[in-house]
Order: C-alpha cells, then sequence, then structure tokens
C-alpha cells in the first residue's frame, strides 16, 4: 500500500482524527462502479414489479372476462327446452369452451404469478449481493484511512526503507505489520530501568529517583518507583543480574519523548552514597 499523508512528528492529536492515509484510487473506483451497480439494478427491480403488476392486472381482467362469458354461456344453456336441437348443441360447446378457457386461464395465472415472483426475487437478491459489496468496499476505504484511538503526542516509528532504517514518508510502499506510529500521553511518563542486584535494597527504602536525560545533560527530573520486578534476570552471556523496574515521572516537560537513553540516582537516606539505574528508555504508561 502506497502512504499518501501522514501526520508530522511530534503533533497533538485527539482521538479520531486522522493519523495517515493510503492510496485509495483503486477502491475509489470499485465504490463508484459498485453503486452504478446497485443503482442499475434497483431501477431494474423496480420497473420488474411495475412490469408484473401491469401483468397482473391484465390477467385479472382476463379471468373476469373468462368467467363472464361462462356465466353467459350457463345463462343460454337454460334455454334448452325453447330451442332447436342446433342451437342447444351450439350453446354446449360455447359453455364447454368458456369452461375450458377460464380453467387454462387460471392454471396460466398460478405459473405466471410464481415465475414473475421468482424474477422479482433474483433481482433483489443481485441487488443485495451488490450493496453488500459496496458495504466491504466503504469498510475497506475507512480501514485504509488511521485515525488515533486515543488523546496523545504523534511519534514516527522507525521501519526498514530504502535499505535503511528511518521514519515512514508519503509515498513510501508499506507491507502489513509495518510500525507506522506511536502515541503516548506526555503527562503520564514512565521510565523502563535496569537497577542492578546490590541496588535493589536501596530500592526499596527509597522509592524516588533523579532523571537525567543523556541528550539533554543540564535537564533533571524526580521519579517515583512505580513498578519492579521482583525476580532478578541476568543475560545468556552475562553474569550480572538486574531487576527491571518502571519509575513515574512527576513533572511535565516537551524534552521527555519515548525512546529517550536515560539515567536514574535512586535517593538513599540510610548512606551518602547513591545507587544507580541504567534507564535504555523512557516512554509513555500503557
Amino acid at each position: 500500500m502506497t502512504l499518501t499523508r501522514l501526520i508530522p512528528n511530534g503533533s497533538k492529536v485527539s482521538k479520531g482524527e486522522m493519523l495517515a492515509e493510503f492510496d485509495r484510487t483503486t477502491i475509489l473506483d470499485e465504490e463508484r462502479d459498485t453503486k452504478a451497480k446497485v443503482d442499475d439494478l434497483s431501477h431494474q427491480w423496480e420497473e420488474k414489479k411495475a412490469q408484473v403488476n401491469s401483468d397482473a392486472a391484465k390477467r385479472v381482467a382476463q379471468l373476469r372476462e373468462a368467467e363472464a362469458d361462462l356465466e353467459k354461456a350457463q345463462l343460454q344453456l337454460r334455454k334448452g327446452p325453447v330451442l332447436s336441437e342446433i342451437d342447444r348443441l351450439k350453446n354446449e360447446a360455447k359453455a364447454e369452451n368458456a369452461r375450458v378457457r377460464l380453467a387454462s386461464l387460471r392454471k396460466s395465472d398460478e405459473c405466471r404469478r410464481r415465475a414473475e415472483e421468482a424474477a422479482v426475487k433474483i433481482l433483489e437478491l443481485k441487488r443485495q449481493r451488490q450493496q453488500v459489496s459496496l458495504e466491504r468496499i466503504q469498510s475497506n476505504l475507512e480501514r485504509l484511512q488511521v485515525r488515533a484511538p486515543l488523546d496523545g503526542m504523534i511519534v514516527l516509528e522507525n521501519t526498514w526503507r530504502s535499505g535503511s532504517m528511518g521514519p515512514a514518508q508519503v509515498g513510501d510502499q508499506m507491507w502489513p505489520g509495518m510500525p507506522l506510529v506511536r502515541i503516548f500521553n506526555p503527562a503520564r511518563m514512565i521510565v523502563v530501568a535496569s537497577v542492578n542486584e546490590p541496588d535493589i535494597a536501596s530500592l526499596w527504602k527509597s522509592p524516588s529517583a533523579r532523571l537525567y536525560l543523556d541528550a539533554y545533560p543540564g535537564a533533571v527530573f524526580e521519579a517515583i518507583l512505580d513498578s519492579a520486578n521482583p525476580v532478578a534476570t541476568a543475560g545468556m552471556d552475562s553474569q550480572v543480574r538486574t531487576f527491571n523496574a518502571s519509575f513515574r515521572i512527576v513533572q511535565q516537560s516537551p524534552l521527555l519523548l519515548p525512546d529517550l537513553s536515560a539515567a536514574l540516582e535512586i535517593d538513599t537516606s540510610t548512606s551518602t552514597t547513591a545507587a544507580s539505574a541504567a534507564a535504555p528508555a523512557a516512554g509513555a504508561k500503557p
């Protein structure tokens, strides 16, 4: 999919605001063609219903005419005693013909009525099928527009493009599963840190810490322990064990952005020294 629109990095968005849009030309053409088919089938369906009603009215008139002819012929048969043999036979033949014609019209009316109902139903099903296709196409059009699920600030994600890593740009070819943007709440930032095993005791005694950003050496922020993993972990080729801990940053600042490298100094009340914790990333609280 070709990216045709992308929100600038660092923008503040509200829930429902558009973040990115992909090329919708092909699907828009399909939507236009499908709408034309739906309209055409709707006209055919309405025209067929009008024709069916007209033909049904004509058949009803023919049935009434045949019933009137039969009643007239039966009335002529009552004059049999006063008519000649030839006239009586003629009246009987007319009555029989009227009876056969009425039965034939009734039978043909039933068959034609079923056939016309089937023809109308077929057109209706075709129209419904095209309507379902149109709804699916419109759903795909909406999916090609990525909207913000929550309020926050935008950070463009790095992805593989043109032989290197970098944020996506308008005109890039995107594939399913590729990262595009990240939304975070700057009012609630956390630091994910790795605390050395000897310093874990100081961490539990004093949950407050000072945060230093590698990108801004002069900036200092206050942080409070939010959670810590009670089980230490170590790398496959390392004997040093560390604890994963999350610290909540108290202040708000435009300098605080996701994925910044940082360091934490844990305040201790029982010692003059400070325990340190390496913070590989600063990010948003989920």
